[in-house]
């Protein structure tokens, strides 16, 4: 059987597809009664999956085409890929995620980010997309089209996305600089500071004590905090080979907007994920009920990271409509741990207007309530899904 990356999930579908060329892929979701597209398998939850026919896009033609400050590149293809075939065009994606693992097609349809105060989630590079339709019929939606922001994170429910035209930039320099042991009153007392100190800021808390910041910029910075003596991992034992460079010292944007290193194991492994995007008006408000938490979120808890995300206009992101404080955890593999605390983490943040990681553990159903176009995509899916073929459990469930 198939599993998810973390394997914490088993999927129940009849048969894995791998096509070979977006003819077949055609011929194929026009032939099936449910199909659900399959990216790098790191969704903790089964948003992937359903009960009729999985399609692996990592067959189809790989091809990436440059046009000026555009690439169109396989919905299927990794970024860490991505960044290298870029790189040696000398040119740039404006961001990435912690992890430079996850196809592009999979990281966009669910909104995910990576961190910078004027840094949208990767989403909002995307220019165009190409999708086979239920009739198995392709489709090209363009930013501007009426349905354009829609269809971006879309959580597999209006096709199969075969290819996405990203806006690229000219290749630039980073330097990541981690500082160690900084007391949690210096971070939340200058909030805003910290995260405007950089390109691209994390924060790894686990609650109790000190944390670390991690302070990727595009020019030299210094915070009045204590700079790590050499390479260090956010979580403690695990190799820091696994790491980007780090110590302030100037490289490639690909080899320091990432955490990770592409040919290295990513984070722990043996791990769930959580994360809720909270407004920046209720950052602080969200931080203290969380260290509130904080006896009952350690034990199960590897490391929290807190990111922030720029405001765009997709219907379904969750920084549609505002700018965002990510607060992601990274638990231990204790289902039944981390799935019985996600209510009360719920209680805490979502009356805050937070909103889950589409990708990621969450217990709430209620989505409509979390997003104002939540009634306009349920018509889009409508419309071009009438039959629900690319439904599933995951995505009856919500309301």
């Amino acid at each position: 059987m198939e599993h998810n990356w973390a394997g914490n999930i088993e999927y129940r579908a009849r048969e894995v597809a791998r096509p070979r060329s977006v003819g077949a892929l055609r011929e194929l979701v026009a032939d099936r009664d449910r199909v659900r597209a399959l990216g790098s398998r790191h969704s903790f939850n089964d948003l992937a999956d359903g009960p009729g026919t999985l399609v692996s896009l990592e067959e189809l033609p790989d091809e990436i085409v440059v046009t000026g400050q555009q690439a169109s590149v396989p919905a299927g293809v990794r970024y860490g890929v991505l960044a290298e075939f870029l790189q040696e065009r000398r040119l740039a994606l404006p961001n990435m995620a912690s992890l430079p693992h996850i196809s592009v097609a999979g990281a966009i349809a669910t909104g995910t980010h990576g961190s910078g105060d004027g840094n949208g989630c990767l989403s909002t590079t995307v220019a165009g997309l190409e999708l086979v339709t239920a009739s198995g019929g392709l489709r090209t939606l363009w930013r501007g089209d009426p349905e354009f922001a829609g269809s971006v994170v879309a959580l597999g429910a209006l096709g199969v996305v075969t290819r996405v035209t990203l806006d690229v930039r000219p290749t630039f320099e980073v330097r990541q600089q981690v500082y160690v042991d900084v007391p949690w009153p210096e971070v939340i007392g200058d909030l805003a500071g910290v995260f405007a100190s950089g390109y691209s800021v994390s924060v790894f808390t686990d609650w109790t004590g000190p944390v670390q910041v991690w302070v990727k910029s595009t020019a030299p910075v210094t915070l009045p905090f204590t700079p790590a003596d050499g390479p260090v991992h956010m979580l403690p034992g695990e190799s820091v080979a696994a790491v980007t460079e780090q110590g302030g010292v100037p490289g490639p944007w690909l080899d320091r907007l990432p955490h990770f290193r592409l040919g290295h194991k990513p984070s722990a492994g043996a791990e769930l994920q959580s994360e809720y995007l909270v407004p920046r008006d209720s950052a602080e408000e969200a931080l203290a009920r969380m260290r509130e938490m904080a006896p009952r979120i350690a034990p199960l808890l590897q490391i929290t990271e807190l990111r922030t995300v720029a405001a765009d206009n997709l219907w379904l992101s969750p920084a549609g409509g505002r700018d965002v404080l990510g607060i992601h955890f990274t638990w231990k593999l204790d289902v039944p741990g981390v799935t019985g605390l996600l209510p009360d983490i719920e209680a805490a943040l979502l009356p805050l207007g937070a909103r889950p990681h589409w990708g990621k553990l969450f217990h709430t159903n209620e989505i409509s309530k979390l997003y104002p176009r939540w009634p306009d995509f349920t018509e889009l899916r409508t419309h071009h899904d009438p039959k629900a073929k690319f439904t599933n459990r995951y995505l009856d469930h919500l309301t």
